[in-house]
């Protein structure tokens, strides 16, 4: 069974007011930019200083690389797709973008739990932190997120290309996804989308619970801990903890379905795509003393010996 005679898919998008999507391609195509160059500017720092020695940063260099990736993978299409008078994408294109979509997406999820795990490590374990975080360890956890994302991925893209399309062909989001590519097929999906919502839906409401477990379980390890010590930790917890419900809460009212889930798919779709890796890099620099003075000897070395 293939996907029958339909070769193409349009994107309904955002909007169909033609003043809103000027308005928003200006404000996306901004958001674009503050996302590349936000999160490049984490990469290279940590890349070019002293700081990808520690796992913590190690990690958080592979969550900007997702970051770009994840939004890379989406927003340019929305971007040009506001001014186009035929917002059409080939069925195969379709097919590619959904499996790079959850790739990145699955892989930032994993990039997430690592960093809990290595936070958990690191004050809860201190002793052993070096030994059971050792660069090897890191290296493994990174595989393990790569085939764990890629299995995730070729999951959804195996149930979509087994599915026949012979009617409309207008998908009401502004990317190829699971759920609205789902409503398109010309038969009973309702078996399918449960086999979504478990392998998805589920899968990220345990994987947000344990995350904040590990979260409770580091905070109140930190209350023994010197004031000194225990405020620069807080400090690094607290970025996480903002990153994971930034990014997990809207993907799990996405895919878990409600009536006002369905209703605001593409709203929150946004947040996960869009505003949570724009805003990622500023969570992570600006609280961050390690990171601001990296970003210094790193950008401004040659001026700051100059001047000394």
């Amino acid at each position: 069974m293939g996907h029958e005679n339909i070769t193409e898919f349009i994107l309904l998008g955002l909007f169909s007011d033609k003043d809103a999507q000027v308005t928003c391609f200006v404000l996306f195509s901004l958001c674009y930019l503050t996302i590349l160059s936000g999160n490049l500017l984490i990469l290279l720092t940590i890349m070019g200083s002293c700081l990808s020695e520690q796992p913590m940063y190690f990690f958080l260099s592979y969550l900007s690389l997702m970051d770009v990736c994840f939004t890379s993978t989406v927003t340019p299409k929305l971007i040009t797709d506001l001014l186009a008078q035929e917002k059409t994408i080939s069925y195969n294109s379709c097919i590619v973008q959904m499996f790079y979509a959850h790739f990145f997406g699955a892989m930032e999820i994993f990039i997430l739990v690592t960093m809990a795990y290595d936070r958990y490590v690191a004050i809860c374990r201190p002793l052993y932190y070096m030994v059971i975080m050792r660069r090897q360890v890191c290296y493994v956890l990174v595989i393990v997120s790569v085939i764990g994302a890629f299995i995730h991925s070729i999951v959804h893209v195996l149930i979509i290309i087994e599915l026949p399309f012979c009617g409309p062909n207008q998908i009401d989001h502004y990317f190829c996804d699971v759920f609205p590519l789902l409503k398109l097929a010309c038969t009973d999906t309702r078996l399918l989308e449960l086999v979504v919502i478990t392998t998805t839906g589920v899968q990220s409401i345990l994987t947000f619970v344990a995350l904040v477990i590990s979260y409770i379980i580091i905070l109140s390890t930190l209350k023994t801990q010197s004031s000194k010590g225990s405020r620069k930790a807080l400090s690094t917890c607290g970025s996480h903890i903002t990153v994971v419900f930034m990014f997990f809460l809207p993907i799990l009212l996405t895919y878990i379905p409600t009536t006002y889930s369905i209703s605001n798919d593409k709203v929150f779709a946004l947040f996960y795509t869009m505003i949570a890796p724009m805003f990622n890099p500023f969570i992570y620099t600006l609280r961050n003393t390690d990171m601001k003075n990296a970003m210094k000897k790193v950008w401004y070395g040659d001026k700051l010996s100059e001047g000394n």
